[in-house]
């Protein structure tokens, strides 16, 4: 059994990790900042942690005795510039120095596909930004030294999981369902041939564990 530590607990993917890591007997330690979000977390351990107005220490207080880290937050691509680099950026940084004190090796990141490419001039201020905290926190990240895993999806769905993936250093533009995703994400964490792995994913035909196999 392991405490796995999801910062952005109260995320889409995350509710969906959540109950995949309970079934298997480890112990998802979710990462929130409203208490009132446990509701939606049944299986999971809360601890309050807001992202934005935490420092390090506050982070480290937060990861103490997990056994491995998912940093599924992300401010998402709209308009809200400066959440891009407080959330996706500096939330990630804050996460990978706190595992780094307190000694947890194991690093998964949520990421985002084509992020090493430039939007271009008419991708907008906000895309812009998100692409570049995404690039910059997975070259933190890369940069560690943590166990780590960069996972970067295709466009996210609400569809049922297919347990069905493409994987690849790159892909084809594609969408995913989120539940797909998450199963990715406790994949990963059971497979150690994954660490020092970045990838794209998207919906596919081959199982997940075979499709991690071939990376």
């Amino acid at each position: 059994m392991s405490d796995i530590a999801i910062v952005g607990g109260h995320g889409q993917v995350a509710r969906l990790l959540v109950p995949l890591l309970t079934e298997r007997g480890d112990l998802p330690v979710a990462l929130v900042r409203n208490p009132d979000h446990a509701a939606d977390l049944p299986g999971a351990a809360i601890r309050l942690l807001d992202i934005e107005a935490s420092t390090v220490d506050d982070f480290a207080t937060a990861l103490t005795d997990c056994d491995a880290v998912v940093f599924a937050a992300g401010g998402g691509p709209d308009g809200n510039i400066e959440r891009k680099r407080t959330v996706d950026l500096e939330g990630s940084l804050k996460s990978i120095e706190a595992a780094e004190r307190l000694g947890i090796r194991r690093f998964v990141q949520i990421s985002a596909m084509g992020v090493d490419t430039d939007p271009g001039e008419d991708a907008g201020e906000g895309w812009e930004a998100y692409v570049k905290a995404k690039r910059d926190a997975d070259e933190a990240l890369r940069a560690s030294s943590l166990d780590w895993t960069i996972i970067r999806p295709g466009g996210l769905t609400d569809d049922d999981a297919t347990g069905r993936v493409t994987v690849g250093e790159t892909t084809d533009r594609a969408q995913i369902p989120r539940a797909d995703v998450a199963a990715v994400i406790a994949a990963v964490l059971a497979d150690d041939s994954t660490i020092g792995k970045q990838f794209e994913v998207i919906s596919g035909d081959t199982a997940i564990p075979e499709a991690l196999s071939g990376l």
